[in-house]
């Protein structure tokens, strides 16, 4: 699935499914997958790689864990989605 950024800003800190950007307030990168009912995550433990056109690419693979323990396991590899 194709992604799309959206960089937070104070008072704008919450990214919709499918979106991942940069928080101003402190230079992280945070992601929320595509798949519903899943939080954001925080990729300060990731190495995120900013591509020319915008879009990131983030590795190792992303783990998040949401409400009623749901996971999201994959990668977003310029700006896409992937599951695993």
């Amino acid at each position: 699935m194709q992604g799309k950024r959206h960089d937070l800003t104070e008072g704008d800190e919450i990214l919709e499914q499918g979106e991942y950007g940069k928080y101003d307030k402190n230079g992280q990168w945070y992601a929320r997958p595509p798949q519903s009912g899943m939080t954001q995550g925080n990729l300060a433990l990731h190495k995120v790689v900013e591509h020319e056109d915008g879009t990131i690419t983030v590795s190792p693979s992303i783990l998040i864990t949401g409400h009623h323990g749901k996971q999201w396991h994959g990668y977003l590899e310029r700006g896409v989605w992937r599951q695993v």
